[in-house]
């Protein structure tokens, strides 16, 4: 049986013991990851400031927990939509989903957005925390993560499986 060690508002960490071996897990909360395209097939990424964080500023795509009280992971993909950049989707595509089970324990939806309409929804994170929001290629995208312009992550996954579809045709923005 797993004895909780840590219950944060983000994370929780327990320990259980399994044929005399200690094993540790952490939870983190679910979430999602959106790709937002523009009519004319670019990106819309965002420079956030991160104070907990080295560096500070990153580049990173939408994304945010998934609140379950406030609706499935399509519902929560465009609430965060639009706090993040003040668009929601006409047009939401799951495509993905990434459950990590183990030492670290949490599942990430993601999806790519076309058809976006301007709608503001304040930011609980603060609206000066999104910097400015970058409108990039996708090729430019791939090389950012190739060359760590952009830092690894769970969203990294999910750029990847996209921009394979895109460049297998398997799917069309």
């Amino acid at each position: 049986m797993e004895d909780l060690k840590y219950n944060g508002n983000i994370i929780q960490v327990t320990e259980e013991k399994i044929d005399n071996i200690v094993w540790e897990r952490c939870y983190l909360p679910d979430g999602v990851i959106i790709f937002p395209f523009t009519k004319e097939g670019k990106v819309l990424f965002i420079k956030e400031k991160r104070p907990h964080e080295t560096p500070t500023i990153r580049l990173k795509p939408v994304s945010g927990i998934l609140e379950k009280e406030k609706g499935s992971p399509e519902e929560n993909a465009n609430r965060e939509l639009q706090e993040e950049i003040g668009f929601k989707s006409a047009k939401l595509h799951h495509y993905f989903t990434l459950s990590a089970n183990g030492t670290v324990n949490n599942t990430q939806y993601f999806f790519y957005a076309t058809e976006l309409i301007a709608s503001k929804l304040p930011n609980p994170d603060g609206e000066d925390t999104v910097m400015e929001v970058l409108e990039l290629d996708i090729d430019e995208l791939y090389q950012m993560y190739l060359t760590d312009k952009i830092r690894w992550s769970h969203s990294t996954l999910g750029f990847l499986k996209l921009y394979h579809l895109i460049k297998a045709g398997s799917l069309t923005i």
